[in-house]
């Protein structure tokens, strides 16, 4: 009997062994080349960047896990007690491995036939998300993480760990860590939230979408219960805490990213610039805080001025029919599926939605339609300007007389609340149309060259091609200005007198010819250059061109702050050569700041996640023309407004100087202007190149959104004029001659000259013109 004993423990002590060291031997295999626990302390999470406007709201937020890190400490006790009791109840006892809920974890495994719990404690986890990159569960990885967790308890404290996990965890919903989704869920931040929300979001982690609140909130909230029950089992909240939370309605809705909305076409050029500069890696995970110059108040008001200017716009062009046209069934199953949508609710003054048309009464001279299955009433008045498109004819020429001229019963259209109406209609609504025209706008200062505002289209969710700052086209007259500075400094003044007259050119050796002509096609004779400014004379400023040189000008227009490729021939002189709007809208800032050339800068500086500055951007100012040839220009600038083609800019009631721009065949239409304290431009035109209406210059198209921008901005604004320089004089002059007023002037201005410049000689006794002197052939071209 002793000898089988002894045979029987020879056996189990001979088991032993080998099951010890063929542990042993699996233990140093799959522990052997891990990486190095210390390691961890330098570990920095995937974070957001958030872009910020100049009074420190977030205007942008990047990333590719949307993160945003907190310490410990402004994170509530309760919180993390709530994901210590469902995660790991016996967090601050372990040291870093929990051995009986492995073997507990163990043995369900062994039953299910393969790997289904891990019993990882919270120390595990961090070890598994950041130091173990293969996810998938073996033994060998379990092996490694239990070793590696070891090691990090006694590297990091219990704070630090959880710093770590709490921070890096996904919770569903595209939020990793606790901020992000106490942000998501809650729409506050993690130090605001109570025992209820808190256990609310220690319920996600084992499964976030099985749980998740927003997509089954019976199951998350069953889940919550669980890990309610367990905070108070483990002492972690009392009874009364406990019935309270319980009992607490949660108000629970998803928070989409609503921040990029505000200025999506300024917030998207900066992700271009810091993805160009920084590289994708940082921009997505670096956790940049990326302060900007815009505006948003001015942002708000620059769409608002584009949205409506563009609306104008399109009704003037006319109007292009209905959305569809549908048959009685078809009209019946709208109806409903609108009815659907808007459940009787009432409708929002301003909004605008479709709406079928029932009735149209031509003797009320009104159209009856339908919206969500609300009566409501479309008058003739709200659409008079529905006509048929026709570019050939001015818009206020052609209205509609009779609503069965522009619908019939069965379209579909849009319509704009306009106010409720008197029974039986609920709301009276204006016809409207989604505009197809596009436009840009570009606001900055002209002292520090932060650009405020910027809207590069009508719809940046429609097409996210930037018409500010990506586009190049035709500026017309609204290039003029930089020429006739070229001329001030050539020696040219104000009262500089040039014939409008017939100018022809050879083209080529075939005996092709170029007659440029003035907008009206007229020619005025004798013209002061500030005359031929303010009315947008084409003749004289190729004449200017020609004298002073065209390869002087395009020097010139580099030293203004003009990059885009310019044609070497005299159209240059109409604008023919493509600009971006913020090329001029720099050049333009040269006049209002004294001959300065702004840098434009959009962001001012970049801080990284230590609060370390990687980039700063200061006032970046180069002198390139004298401070008395920009007031001049100036002057000359505030004529246009006064007395010629940017008339519409008097309402603002303010000094202000600018310039329109239009291009042949109504193409492009600009105005390019400023006050003392800002610089502002506006493109208009359509992107495929298609001609706008008969009328639509840059004066009728472009300067009303400026001046509806600039009315915003400049409210309740003290009025300032432009500082006058040392050099400066003003002179009252006769506006045909350019000499002296004299008592046979019979039209007077006063301009400003560089002090030397000014005209010496009065205006004598007018005479009797001959015809010659009206009339120029240019020989020399032929």
């Amino acid at each position: 009997m002793k000898g089988v004993i002894k045979y029987i423990s020879v056996f189990f002590i001979l088991i032993f062994f080998i099951l010890a060291g063929t542990a042993g031997y699996f233990w140093y295999i799959w522990s052997s080349n891990m990486p190095y626990v210390g390691a961890i302390k330098d570990y920095q999470m995937p974070t957001v960047t958030e872009v910020f406007s100049s009074d420190g709201q977030v205007i942008g937020r990047f990333w590719k896990e949307r993160r945003i890190i907190v310490p410990i400490d402004r994170m509530p006790r309760h919180l993390i007690l709530a994901f210590v009791a469902v995660e790991d109840a016996r967090f601050f006892e372990h040291n870093g491995v929990d051995i009986k809920g492995i073997i507990r974890a163990f043995f369900k495994n062994i039953f299910a036939g393969g790997i289904r719990q891990g019993g990882s404690t919270i120390t595990q986890q961090v070890t598994r998300a950041i130091l173990l990159k293969n996810k998938k569960r073996t033994y060998r990885r379990k092996v490694r993480e239990i070793v590696l967790s070891l090691q990090l308890e006694k590297e990091l404290s219990k704070n630090q760990i959880l710093y770590l996990y709490l921070n890096q965890i996904y919770l569903g919903e595209g939020a990793y860590g606790v901020e992000a989704a106490a942000r998501t869920y809650f729409h506050k931040s993690v130090e605001d939230l109570d025992i209820a929300e808190s256990a609310m979001l220690a319920a996600l982690p084992q499964a976030p979408t099985r749980y998740s609140p927003l997509l089954h909130f019976d199951r998350a909230k069953d889940r919550q219960l669980y890990v309610l029950k367990r905070m108070r089992e483990d002492g972690f909240i009392t009874d009364r805490e406990f019935r309270k939370a319980v009992k607490e309605p949660l108000n629970i809705q998803a928070q989409r990213e609503h921040t990029f909305i505000n200025t999506p076409w300024f917030t998207e050029y900066i992700r271009q610039y810091l993805v160009k500069k920084y590289g994708k890696g940082l921009v997505y995970q670096g956790g940049l805080k990326v302060y900007t110059t815009v505006d948003l108040k001015m942002q708000e008001y620059a769409k608002a001025a584009v949205q409506r200017g563009l609306l104008e716009l399109d009704k003037r062009e006319g109007y292009r029919g209905p959305l569809m046209h549908l048959s009685s069934d078809e009209a019946t199953k709208f109806v409903n599926r609108a009815k659907g949508k808007f459940k009787g609710h009432s409708l929002v003054i301003g909004s605008v939605v479709k709406a079928l048309v029932q009735r149209i009464d031509d003797r009320k001279r009104q159209v009856d339609v339908l919206i969500g299955g609300l009566l409501c009433r479309l008058p003739l008045c709200n659409m008079k300007w529905a006509r048929k498109p026709d570019i050939e004819k001015v818009y206020y020429l052609v209205r509609v007389h009779r609503p069965s001229e522009v619908l019939k019963k069965g379209d579909v259209i849009l319509v704009r609340i306009l106010k409720k109406d008197i029974s039986p209609y609920r709301y009276e609504v204006s016809l409207e149309q989604d505009p197809k025209v596009q436009g840009a706008l570009l606001c900055m200062s002209p002292v520090t060259g932060y650009v405020k505002a910027m809207i590069g289209g009508r719809d940046f969710f429609k097409s996210q091609f930037n018409r500010a700052i990506q586009s190049r086209r035709q500026p017309g007259s609204a290039f003029k200005p930089i020429i006739y500075s070229a001329a001030l400094d050539k020696g040219m003044t104000p009262a500089t007198v040039i014939m409008d007259s017939p100018i022809i050119f050879s083209v080529n050796s075939k005996g092709d010819e170029w007659k440029p002509k003035n907008y009206k096609e007229k020619f005025f004779g004798p013209t002061l250059l500030r005359t031929a400014l303010a009315e947008s004379r084409n003749i004289i400023t190729i004449k200017i061109l020609r004298k002073i040189g065209i390869d002087y000008v395009i020097n010139y227009a580099r030293v203004m702050g003009i990059k885009s490729p310019l044609s070497r021939n005299f159209s240059l002189a109409l604008g023919s050569s493509g600009l971006s709007l913020l090329e001029l809208v720099r050049s333009y800032a040269v006049f209002a700041n004294g001959g300065n050339l702004p840098q434009a800068i959009f962001v001012k500086r970049i801080v990284d996640r230590k609060g370390e500055i990687i980039e700063e951007n200061r006032p970046d100012l180069q002198n390139v023309i004298s401070e008395q040839t920009a007031f001049v220009m100036t002057d000359m600038l505030k004529a246009v407004i006064q007395e010629g083609t940017a008339w519409r800019i008097k309402a603002l009631k303010r000094p202000a100087a600018g310039k329109t721009g239009t291009t042949n065949n109504l193409l492009d239409a600009w105005f390019m202007g400023y006050t003392p304290s800002l610089v502002a431009g506006v493109w208009v035109g359509y992107d495929d190149y298609k001609a706008m209406g008969k009328g639509e210059t840059g004066s009728r198209a472009a300067s009303p959104i400026w001046l509806y921008f600039m009315q915003k901005v400049l409210k309740d604004k003290p009025v300032v004029d432009f500082h006058v320089p040392k050099g400066i004089v003003f002179v009252k002059i006769d506006a045909d001659t350019g000499l002296l007023a004299s008592p046979y002037s019979t039209n007077t201005v006063v301009q400003a000259f560089r002090e030397g410049n000014e005209p010496k000689e009065y205006t004598p006794k007018p005479r009797t013109a001959r015809p010659s002197d009206f009339f120029e052939f240019d020989m020399d071209n032929r």
